[in-house]
């Protein structure tokens, strides 16, 4: 790897303009470097300069390659900051990570078009309510915006009722409980959470909140208060419309293939 590559950016840009107007030419001697970077570095630089001389490439040239290296280090930082790491729980020192419940508050009223959540467990009452409130409004402000909560809904311990009934009380339990909002999400749920056997029994554990095709939050934080206030959770928030598309995706084709099914009777 070349010594370029541990330079900064505004080095990068300073060297190419040295070579470009002619204070500093090829062959570079390392002292000549010493106002650019540190000394333990000029031997190397100059090395490399060297070695760029040696296949007959101008200061022009080789200036022209530092400006391209600056900027694929610029386009690199730009996407490095559309990451944000994001936390609940105890707060520590020079902590750089994102509130979890901020996070998902900011997220919902960013929504325009279309907000795809999932989440294996959900709370109810006036700790859901809170929850789900910024989301809600939005939904009732924008008639246009669609929502998708892909959520857990599975069979109780012991219990042997009609999967029918189960997800009819579910859907009951969720106007009543959970949603506020005079416009319902669609609902979507693995119906093979719902199996009697435990051999074929799985869940929908995936937690994560898709807005417009260009925020992605994946998160270990079900949709509870204990989650988004008081337990330790980690998650990445992505601004990148590659990956949240990708993820959106890959719920749909879930839904188009029948492993997932949407809950109807809302």
């Amino acid at each position: 790897m070349s010594i370029f590559h541990q330079l900064s950016r505004p080095t990068l840009l300073h060297l190419a303009t040295a070579l470009q107007t002619g204070r500093l030419q090829l062959p570079v001697d390392a002292i000549e470097l010493a106002d650019y970077i540190p000394a333990n570095l000029q031997p190397l630089v100059g090395a490399e300069f060297e070695h760029l001389q040696s296949l007959e490439m101008t200061s022009q040239q080789v200036a022209y390659l530092l400006r391209l290296l600056a900027q694929e280090r610029q386009l690199q930082q730009a996407q490095s900051d559309r990451v944000d790491l994001v936390w609940t729980g105890a707060e520590v020192a020079n902590n750089e990570s994102r509130d979890t419940k901020i996070v998902v508050r900011e997220l919902f009223k960013l929504a325009k078009h279309h907000v795809t959540i999932s989440s294996y467990a959900l709370d109810r009452g006036a700790k859901s309510h809170e929850l789900f409130a910024p989301l809600a409004h939005q939904m009732d402000e924008q008639p246009s915006l669609k929502v998708r909560l892909f959520v857990n809904i599975q069979r109780p311990y012991r219990n042997l009722d009609p999967e029918a009934a189960i997800l009819s009380q579910f859907a009951l339990n969720f106007r009543q409980h959970i949603w506020q909002g005079r416009r319902l999400p669609e609902l979507f749920y693995d119906p093979r959470a719902l199996a009697t056997g435990l051999e074929t029994r799985a869940c929908l554990h995936a937690k994560c909140v898709i807005v417009d095709d260009l925020h992605l939050f994946v998160t270990s934080a079900n949709f509870t208060e204990a989650a988004h206030e008081r337990n330790i959770e980690a998650g990445v928030l992505l601004t990148n419309e590659i990956a949240a598309k990708s993820m959106r995706s890959q719920l749909e084709q879930l839904v188009r293939k029948g492993i997932l099914k949407q809950l109807m009777g809302l």
